[in-house]
């Protein structure tokens, strides 16, 4: 979960935001590699005294810096489109959930299962236990099993909701009269937390989402009581 003066993104629980981590580090690498050279070449354009009064084209310079950006795009397009593809992939879920956004709490339902949903709303505060989180503990939290694919069906009833989980890297809005699909895979025990990423009225802040993360033996046991 985020915490105080945390500059960067959460640790990653997930395969695949263990990838969005490496592509933001790859891309800032290079950022600051061109802010540098701007830099560098805007300092010395100021301070030096170099002139030529009879330079009038340079065809060769032209060339390089029309060919250098494009090259430096491909090295940022091609780990992106990488990505985007990955994201989308669904590879033989083991479970499916749906999640369904209202004003303003969440309601669950897992598919595979007869009669297992139920509504999840955020604790307040002057209810919440001394070591609850305030405006991010839920009283019915997610219970999914560790190291199995996830996929999650997410739609809403009256406007339009995001179900995020950064530390997963999941995101996915939940549209009134559509379904939209992702998949994802928790690779570690734990309590992930997120909120509501689309803003939905007055109460958006407060409707929290909670995902425990247990091994497959205790999740069966979990289904089974």
């Amino acid at each position: 979960m985020a915490t105080w003066a945390n500059l960067g993104l959460q640790d990653s629980s997930s395969p695949l935001m263990e990838q969005l981590n490496f592509f933001h580090d790859h891309t800032l690498l290079i950022l600051i590699m061109i802010t540098v050279l701007i830099a560098y070449i805007m300092f010395m354009l100021f301070f030096n005294k170099f002139t030529n009064r009879y330079l009038l084209h340079g065809q060769t310079i032209e060339i390089i810096w029309t060919i250098l950006p494009a090259v430096i795009l491909m090295f940022i397009a091609f780990p992106s489109l990488r990505l985007l593809y990955l994201m989308d992939e669904i590879n033989s879920p083991l479970i499916t959930l749906k999640a369904i956004g209202h004003q303003w709490y969440w309601s669950y339902e897992y598919s595979n299962f007869l009669n297992l949903e139920f509504d999840s709303y955020m604790i307040p505060t002057n209810e919440l236990d001394t070591n609850g989180f305030r405006l991010l503990d839920v009283d019915n939290r997610i219970i999914l099993p560790m190291n199995n694919q996830i996929r999650i069906l997410v739609t809403a009833t009256d406007v339009i909701h995001s179900w995020t989980v950064p530390s997963l890297g999941v995101k996915i809005d939940a549209t009134p009269g559509r379904l939209n699909q992702t998949n994802f895979l928790i690779n570690q025990p734990g309590l992930f937390f997120g909120q509501c990423s689309e803003i939905c009225g007055a109460n958006h802040s407060f409707m929290p989402i909670v995902i425990e993360s247990i091994p497959m033996n205790y999740f069966i046991k979990w289904i089974s009581s």
